[in-house]
């Protein structure tokens, strides 16, 4: 995947992402083992290197700044609190998607990823392995069996927000935030939501090199 640096990097610049070289490298080796499990496991439906930048890592990594402006926002104030505090559940993450992305990103954020498929919490357990990435952790289990809670729970092309929110809610902290990462704007799935979830931004994305639309919906717990 090492062809795949320049592109990396361009697009890395046309989003005003800036990350260490062992970073960029990490990224590109993770590509590298989406690549190899995927001739076993099929991992994913992408296959071509070129569309695995765009449409995985690229589009993955288009959520680093808004989490990163998010996580500062939603503890302002509050001196004492660090993103090292903080937890990110990737719901149905598949491949890693964003989770590994962002594990890579962010190693002061501690990333757990869960799938129901067995095989694609094994990888995300070899991934961390191989990239060293000790804030990475994949869980074998449905999202609705976990005991722990987090700042931010996740999910990219997992479910309706409908049955993401419902489904995970027990997951998500006092004061945390939902974080679903979807195509165009999903109106008819906003409106379907129960009156205890509440919509608070939609934020558009820009996916260098994706001619598609991509947009963020952020969510929380609405207060009584």
């Amino acid at each position: 995947m090492r062809e795949l640096e320049a592109p990396l990097r361009e697009g890395l610049r046309s989003m005003g992402l800036v990350l260490h070289d062992q970073q960029v490298r990490a990224l590109l080796d993770y590509l590298d083992l989406i690549a190899k499990w995927t001739k076993v496991y099929n991992l994913t439906a992408v296959r071509d290197p070129v569309e695995m930048l765009t449409h995985h890592l690229l589009d993955s990594l288009a959520v680093i700044e808004p989490l990163r402006r998010m996580l500062t926002s939603m503890h302002a104030g509050q001196g004492d609190a660090t993103l090292g505090r903080h937890r990110l559940l990737d719901v149905g993450s598949g491949a890693g998607l964003p989770g590994v992305v962002i594990a890579i990103c962010c190693p002061e954020l501690a990333v757990d990823c869960v799938d129901t498929v067995g095989k694609k919490a094994a990888f995300i357990q070899q991934v961390a392995a191989s990239l060293r990435l000790p804030n990475l952790r994949g869980i074998h289990a449905r999202v609705e069996s976990l005991k722990d809670q987090y700042q931010v729970v996740s999910s990219r092309a997992f479910a309706s927000l409908a049955d993401f929110t419902q489904w995970s809610q027990a997951a998500l902290s006092e004061q945390g935030v939902w974080l679903a990462m979807k195509g165009k704007h999903p109106a008819e799935e906003v409106a379907a939501l129960p009156v205890c979830v509440e919509v608070f931004h939609v934020e558009p994305l820009t996916v260098p090199g994706l001619a598609a639309e991509r947009c963020i919906v952020w969510m929380r717990a609405r207060r009584a």
